[in-house]
């Protein structure tokens, strides 16, 4: 699909005091521009509700348009509705099925495609100040610029529900409704990975000395070394893991602008990559950056390692701060980062060959083009987090313990980047990564999008939403939120039709709406049969079960002509017509040279086959999926799509069958 650029000056949206009005009326108002807030505002327009979509910045998407385009999956089993028909439009606007790796730009356009299509007003650069709560609701609230608050420019909305899409939570604190910051004891929720964690990861080794003059204490401490004592593992805090942006470079000289010395420049920041270095030497700009490439000779940087671009114990501030505040902060972000590309390619104490591989980078020309060609958005990881009706722990993302009201799947490693840099035993060291994986998708309960009854009672948060600090690690990923967008726009139009609240949405209508009408436009979705679903797939022969692919495990087996080895997958088709039809393709050692497939259409057997070695599994992803051609399939369970393990050698791979009405 070629997209067009669209430009954030269209008829539907405004910019702050651009409208004669002061006070407007709307069924839904979603406050913060993320992709979940874009997500939410199509889905809800698509609801027959009337919509205001609030960003207090000048640009939509958030992280997903900020730089985020290496997309953090886990696994696409999760990836549903809206937040799968993104990851499609950008994969035709590169020639693909799908595409999780893209260009900020292709993002930006892909989201303004959203708000065009539904007609979304948006208002720009209006940030919230108050917020108005009678009998439990939210009945009204103002929002003005952020830096420079006039009150005859302050608008003023009342709306039936309200949506808190922003990174911050903002709208949940202003509105009185419970939450927290920081990380729990795992004593709190009977947790092992929360609270203070000194592990091995993104870890300095042994013997890095902490002070500006080895060996000197009297020296004081190196930049960027807190002087905080380790409190025990586990114990509770109010640190927040570190932030920092995902970098958009490129190597095309012709689209380059060079990296050049950035306001406030300091080298004594990077003192401690120096001492990295000297310590454990690395050949590329790899050992220290996270450099995943993305489309047309761009990047998307993220940290790696004990030193790189997370600047670690800075944050702590940002959650509850001012807008003022905020901004000060992130400008200090930005100026670490940019200080330490510059560092990197010009000191001449760092190693000459680091230095001439970072001078073939600079900044892209099509790139944020109305911000300095830098992102706007800080990859704020965690800020508030609400405590809800419910709270999602550890014991969620390891299956031990499933909810019955979900709406959305987390599929993600409980992920945490340091929260600070300390002296132990003498030596500098990082503490607070987790990684931790290792399990399938896993529900996400509706009731820790809302707020407690008592809290409010026309409010859903799928971004900052109820989670303990290390469940949330999982959860946060740009897809899962969304999903979460869309299954809250839908909970919030059903609770305006019900004329409840939020916390008495029927949640299997809920579920049911969310499943059959997934990309909120009355299409007829995409059926999928996944190896796990028992009723619709039946094997013969050998196979054995491994963790993983799509959904929770694949099905394995050898080539054999000794014995019939296939697995069926039966759908049950609702409306025959044409269909495209895909198999799943994960990465498997050892591969067959070629997996032999059949479609019976309800007449014939229709061969087919795939190529492994002709699939390129691009990104945090477990697979892809193949076309196996289009097939005009009648309605019931008359079709099935059947793999044989059938051959000389080699293993055969059967995991989820997908099929895509025409």
């Amino acid at each position: 699909m070629l997209i067009k650029k669209i430009t954030t000056i269209i008829c539907s949206c405004i910019a702050l005091g651009a409208a004669a009005q002061t006070t407007q009326s709307v069924d839904i108002c979603i406050y913060g521009g993320s992709s979940a807030g874009v997500i939410a505002a199509y889905t809800a327009k698509k609801s027959g509700k009337s919509v205001l979509l609030i960003e207090p910045g000048k640009r939509l998407g958030g992280l997903s348009s900020g730089g985020l385009g290496y997309t953090d999956i886990g696994n696409k089993y999760a990836v549903t509705g809206l937040a799968l028909d993104f990851y499609r439009r950008i994969g035709r606007h590169y020639g693909k099925f799908e595409s999780w790796i893209f260009e900020p730009s292709v993002a930006e356009q892909t989201f303004a495609w959203y708000i065009k299509a539904a007609n979304v007003e948006v208002l720009y650069n209006a940030a919230l100040f108050e917020v108005k709560k009678e009998q439990g609701y939210i009945r009204e609230i103002e929002v003005n610029d952020p830096l420079s608050p006039k009150p005859q420019t302050a608008r003023k909305i009342k709306a039936k529900m309200f949506i808190d899409c922003s990174y911050e939570g903002d709208l949940l604190a202003k509105a009185g409704v419970s939450y927290t910051v920081g990380r729990e004891a795992n004593s709190q929720y009977n947790e092992t990975y929360n609270g203070v964690q000194l592990r091995e990861k993104h870890q300095f080794p042994d013997g890095i000395d902490p002070y500006k003059v080895p060996g000197k204490p009297e020296s004081g401490l190196i930049w960027g070394v807190s002087n905080a004592t380790l409190d025990p593992q586990g114990q509770g805090d109010k640190k927040v893991q570190a932030y920092n942006f995902r970098i958009c470079l490129t190597s095309n000289p012709g689209n380059l602008i060079p990296i050049t010395q950035p306001d406030n420049y300091d080298p004594a920041r990077y003192e401690l990559l120096l001492r990295l270095l000297a310590k454990k030497p690395v050949g590329d700009l790899w050992g220290f950056l996270k450099f995943d490439l993305m489309p047309n000779q761009k990047t998307d940087i993220n940290n790696n390692n004990a030193f790189s671009t997370d600047m670690i114990g800075m944050n702590y501030d940002y959650p509850e701060a001012d807008y003022a505040t905020r901004k000060k902060i992130t400008d200090q972000h930005t100026d670490y980062i940019k200080g330490l590309l510059y560092f990197i390619g010009h000191d001449p104490r760092m190693p000459e060959h680091l230095r001439n591989l970072m001078l073939k980078w600079g900044y892209p020309k099509d790139e944020y083009t109305e911000s300095g060609n830098w992102s706007p958005q800080m990859y704020v990881r965690e800020a508030r987090r609400m405590v809800g009706q419910y709270v999602m722990t550890q014991a969620n993302c390891e299956g031990k313990e499933v909810v019955k009201d979900g709406v959305g799947m987390a599929a993600y490693t409980m992920d945490s980047h340091n929260c600070q840099r300390l002296v132990v035993n003498g030596m500098v060291k990082n503490e607070g990564d987790v990684q931790i994986g290792g399990f399938g998708p896993y529900p996400i309960a509706y009731r820790c999008i809302i707020p407690k009854t008592e809290d409010c009672k026309n409010l859903l948060v799928p971004v900052c939403l109820s989670a303990t600090h290390i469940a949330y690690g999982s959860i946060r990923m740009e897809p899962v939120f969304m999903v979460l967008g869309q299954s809250a726009a839908v909970a919030a139009a059903m609770a305006i039709d019900a004329k409840k609240p939020v916390q008495e949405v029927n949640i299997a209508k809920l579920q049911a709406a969310i499943k059959n009408n997934p990309l909120a436009n009355g299409s007829i979705p995409e059926i999928i049969v996944d190896n796990d679903d028992k009723e619709k797939v039946r094997t013969t022969g050998q196979w054995t079960s491994q963790k993983g692919g799509y959904g929770p495990s694949h099905l394995l087996a050898q080539q054999s002509d000794k014995e019939k080895r296939s697995v069926t997958f039966t759908p049950v088709i609702t409306r025959g017509g044409k269909y495209d039809v895909y198999v799943y393709l994960p990465k498997t050692a050892n591969m067959a040279k070629e997996i032999v497939l059949q479609v019976f259409d309800g007449n014939k057997k229709n061969p087919a086959s795939v190529h492994p070695a002709s699939i390129q599994v691009a990104g945090q992803t477990s697979g892809e999926w193949v076309s196996i051609g289009s097939y005009q399939l009648p309605a019931g369970k008359k079709s099935y799509v059947e793999i044989a393990a059938d051959g000389p050698g080699g293993t055969v791979v059967a995991d989820a069958v997908l099929l895509i009405p025409r």
